[in-house]
């Protein structure tokens, strides 16, 4: 079973403080994870900390899921960081900056591991 989402990634207050400190495990659980609204959590048969492929035409990347029950359906996020960045168009369009938001995805749920920063960072 998949959901199609509209993938969208920002800042986080938990992702801003460890931004200084990537391979920890604070750093690791501020960003590893995908929030889902609570339709797409049960069409997913999903628990919290279960575990979620999101695919986008660019990526695909195993991350947490973490219920949010202000979303809505059909809507995902990621905090900015290594697992958002392997799903988003790297295409900068001359700006410098990729688009973070509004990305077509599907999330499924799966056994696969979530890989640590510096075993993501391996795969790239």
């Amino acid at each position: 079973m998949t959901v199609e989402v509209e993938l969208i990634s920002g800042r986080t207050l938990d992702q801003g403080a460890t931004v200084e400190e990537k391979l920890t495990d604070e750093y690791f659980k501020a960003v590893s994870y995908c929030e889902l609204s609570e339709e797409d959590f049960k069409a997913l048969g999903l628990s919290e900390g279960d575990r979620v492929k999101v695919k986008t035409e660019f990526g695909e990347v195993v991350v947490f899921a973490v219920l949010n029950k202000d979303l809505d359906r059909g809507m995902a996020f990621i905090p900015m960081g290594p697992y958002a960045n392997m799903v988003i168009d790297p295409n900068t369009d001359g700006t410098g900056m990729p688009q973070f938001k509004g990305v077509k995805a599907t999330v499924e749920k799966t056994d696969e591991k979530v890989l640590n920063v510096k075993e993501l960072v391996e795969v790239i």
